[in-house]
């Protein structure tokens, strides 16, 4: 197996662990927490399930994000990005780029502290919100997921 192939299993996998867990969270977690959870306890359940998929997309993200950086650089497609047909490799690139910024600065610098207000303020409203947000994520993710394998195959250029 050489190392482009490698590469390509390495970000695939990485992408499906990073996607899938917003899919779970969006679709499973939050509508079961919402629909079986006493509202008191809402916040303390989504955040005990959260950080243990939180820690877990902080290695699929950054891994995602080199081995694709490591395929631009192997096939020297850097050009390819900024060309109207590679439109799908730079939307992966944004949505990589939006996941690790809410990831590593966002949520820990801004949005840990404004959950913890917020929650305490109205946790069912809250968690609405979340799942609203996630919701969106999930939608930008997946289709710029769908995306990049079309462009991949040749299909969106």
């Amino acid at each position: 197996m050489d190392d482009l192939t490698m590469a390509r299993a390495i970000h695939v996998l990485a992408v499906i662990h990073w996607i899938g867990g917003v899919a779970f969270v969006s679709a499973v977690i939050l509508p079961a927490i919402a629909a079986f959870e006493v509202p008191s306890r809402r916040v303390a359940l989504f955040e005990a399930i959260e950080h243990r998929f939180s820690t877990q997309v902080k290695i699929s993200v950054p891994v995602a994000g080199l081995s694709g950086a490591y395929m631009a650089w192997r096939l020297d497609a850097w050009n390819r990005f900024i060309e109207p047909a590679g439109w799908w490799l730079a939307a992966m690139a944004l949505v990589w780029l939006l996941f690790m910024t809410i990831l590593f600065i966002v949520e820990p610098l801004l949005l840990r502290g404004w959950f913890q207000r917020r929650a305490a303020a109205d946790p069912v409203g809250t968690l609405r919100h979340l799942q609203r947000a996630h919701v969106l994520l999930l939608l930008v993710g997946t289709t710029v997921a769908a995306a990049g394998v079309l462009g991949a195959h040749g299909l969106l250029s």
